[in-house]
């Protein structure tokens, strides 16, 4: 491992703690990294809307990677790349929800979020819209299992999740990852100069391609188990320690 020289964040359960803020400490330790010329950028399963204020809150004038990869923005407000889910895949997903009523799911388009409770009008319309990620969330264990073992033979699809009781669907080829190269392109430097931090599966890919992978003490096992190291959970600071101990060693 060389030097840091990038920082990719996943947000929820890694830099926001449980009342999705993030702590003074996380705050001033990212500060501390960019006056030390570490580029700190989210990496979320988020949109870029819901992402933004944190961006502006840190006043970040740096990449983002949204909605897992959808989005690469080469600084917040300037796209440097999309990548569009069809929308015959889209309309399949949500058939697929409909026959299974308990569970909640939700869609992001590149425009809105769209979900269980507000779904698009006319209802058949999906070719209308720029599709961007799917997901669902249950905490039918077996549910879970019979949605995920259907969209698993489809193909074309990357499967992760954002937390144990959600699945979330991007286009083949799209993860945190993918765009992390794609930024270390952009910036000039090397995956090995990368260090990656999350709790979910969706974190995975990032965190065992980053030059340093660290998984969060919150992290679901398989996360923990793909990480060169764990610490401490969301509610404890976990990026002031990754950025002062790993990344500015002290």
């Amino acid at each position: 491992m060389g030097t840091i020289k990038l920082v990719a964040l996943d947000m929820d359960g890694t830099l926001l703690n449980d009342r999705q803020e993030i702590s003074g400490e996380n705050a001033k330790w990212i500060q501390k990294a960019l006056d030390a010329g570490v580029t700190v950028c989210f990496a979320t399963g988020r949109g870029f809307p819901s992402a933004l204020p944190y961006a502006e809150q840190l006043k970040l004038d740096t990449p983002m990677i949204t909605v897992n990869g959808g989005e690469i923005w080469s600084r917040p407000h300037v796209l440097h790349k999309r990548t569009l889910m069809s929308a015959v895949t889209v309309e399949r997903l949500h058939k697929l929800a409909l026959q299974h009523p308990e569970c909640w799911y939700w869609a992001y388009t590149t425009m809105d979020i769209y979900n269980k409770e507000k779904w698009i009008k006319p209802a058949d319309n999906y070719e209308a819209h720029h599709w961007l990620k799917f997901g669902y969330y249950t905490e039918d264990a077996e549910m879970r299992e019979a949605i995920l073992k259907e969209v698993s033979t489809w193909g074309g699809l990357e499967i992760t999740n954002s937390s144990p009781s959600n699945l979330e669907l991007n286009p083949e080829g799209v993860s945190k990852a993918a765009a992390i190269r794609e930024l270390c392109k952009l910036l000039g430097i090397e995956m090995s100069q990368v260090a990656a931090m999350g709790d979910s599966l969706n974190d995975i890919a990032m965190i065992r391609e980053a030059g340093l992978g660290v998984a969060m003490g919150n992290a679901q096992d398989e996360v923990k188990a793909a990480a060169d190291a764990v610490t401490v959970t969301n509610e404890e600071d976990a990026v002031a320690h990754l950025i002062r101990d790993y990344v500015l060693k002290g």
